[in-house]
């Protein structure tokens, strides 16, 4: 053994000290993907189209039957009247078209 080995020290490796420094760092990742992810839902906006519909109209049936609707959603199209909605087109020929509130 030479006189630097035996005077000096060898620094001990700590199997504990590289542990505690890993979940240290998982748990500083896992922590800023939270705050990026909480940030990043907070700045998306969904905004619903500015529709103007125009005035409620009540379509009265031959059958008795009333159908609530907008004017803007009634068209007519060889001469029969249709209702266009979101998903579904409905025949209202033989109908009269009346403009009343409802609710």
């Amino acid at each position: 053994m030479t006189r630097a080995e035996l005077y000096h020290s060898k620094p001990k490796h700590s199997f504990l000290k590289g542990l505690f420094f890993f979940i240290v760092m998982c748990m500083v990742l896992t922590g800023s993907i939270f705050v990026f992810r909480h940030y990043y839902q907070n700045t998306i906006k969904i905004e619903a189209p500015i529709e103007n519909p125009g005035p409620k109209v009540v379509i009265h049936l031959p059958n008795g039957q009333k159908v609530y609707t907008y004017e803007k959603l009634i068209f007519e199209k060889d001469g029969k009247t249709y209702y266009k909605g979101e998903r579904n087109t409905i025949d209202l020929t033989g109908g009269t078209v009346a403009y009343e509130e409802w609710k």
